[in-house]
């Protein structure tokens, strides 16, 4: 583990190439995340999944996925999970509590089999941003409700059902992308609400949780750093640390998200120096991967005892 460096990267296809594997052997993030361009059948998965692992001659190995249901669906390959959106389970919760317990339990239990089965530890859920009319579709139906407790409640849930199923978990997107105006995939959003307001609201969903990870959001809320997103911002990242009470594994949205508007390198030196534990890449550009590589730290003893933690949880 301490010769693995603090950063996550995705890879091209079905399964890895030889300039992959060396970038893999040379460089060890600390994890690898899939999406459905890597997803095929249940069969090729596993062989890529052990192919990875068998670098790293470590069956815990770090193996992330967004596996949120509905649009957000990197299974489809497999299976079809397209109405079966955090909206949906959000719904069920406020019109027949005491059904929910068992529906969403069995999605839970059904996806991790899966992902377990495919060799994969950890899904990016639960996504604990408040659904906001007017705001980007980004989040929409990805959110489960527009009040924070009903997030709250279902997120706890959420995290305590796929440990049960030892599958790891990372809120997203911390503190909140809730009230983005537009896509940060694309844009730069930029939230001007009052730091009371986020606290009560935005905020409040991501306290209290028993997440291993958290994932930051590329957003500016101008009311606390003008200028850098969470991501960048070292003023946010101690309010998440401090106010939020998070105390895991920070990793960063996406690194090649156009939000950011540094280069690859200054993007990834700027997450370490913020406070983010890990930084993430999910395009598969060998060139970025490189750069990102070469600038970020070795996994430090933080990194070390949490991931430690997370293990256990696997076995």
């Amino acid at each position: 583990m301490n010769n693995r460096r603090s950063f996550i990267v995705g890879i091209k296809s079905t399964k890895l190439s030889n300039k992959e594997k060396l970038f893999l052997k040379k460089y060890k993030p600390w994890g690898v995340i899939l999406f459905t361009r890597n997803i095929k059948s249940i069969q090729q998965t596993i062989k890529l999944t052990s192919s990875i692992r068998k670098i790293f001659n470590d069956k815990y190995y770090p193996l992330l996925i967004d596996q949120e249901g509905g649009r957000v669906n990197r299974l489809k390959n497999i299976i079809s999970f397209g109405n079966l959106t955090s909206e949906f389970f959000g719904n069920i919760y406020r019109k027949k509590t005491h059904n929910f317990e068992t529906i969403y339990k069995l999605f839970i239990d059904k996806t991790s089999y899966l992902l377990r089965l495919m060799g994969i530890n950890i899904n990016t859920v639960p996504v604990l941003d408040i659904r906001v009319k007017g705001a980007s579709n980004i989040i929409g139906d990805r959110s489960f409700s527009k009040n924070p407790k009903i997030i709250s409640r279902i997120g706890d849930y959420c995290i305590k059902n796929f440990h049960q199923n030892r599958i790891g978990t990372v809120i997203k997107h911390i503190p909140g992308h809730g009230h983005a105006n537009v896509d940060s995939h694309y844009f730069t959003p930029v939230i001007n609400k009052k730091i009371s307001y986020l606290t009560k609201k935005d905020f409040s969903t991501f306290k209290n949780k028993n997440s291993f990870f958290a994932m930051t959001a590329h957003v500016i809320f101008k009311r606390i750093d003008q200028i850098n997103t969470v991501t960048h911002s070292n003023k946010i990242i101690k309010l998440i640390r401090n106010k939020i009470g998070f105390k895991n594994i920070l990793i960063s949205d996406d690194l090649s998200m156009k939000s950011l508007k540094g280069s690859i390198k200054e993007n990834t030196i700027k997450t370490f120096k913020a406070g983010c534990n890990l930084a993430l890449h999910c395009n598969g550009n060998l060139k970025e991967m490189e750069i990102i590589g070469k600038n970020s730290p070795f996994v430090d003893n933080f990194i070390i005892k949490k991931t430690s933690q997370f293990y256990k949880i696997l076995r």
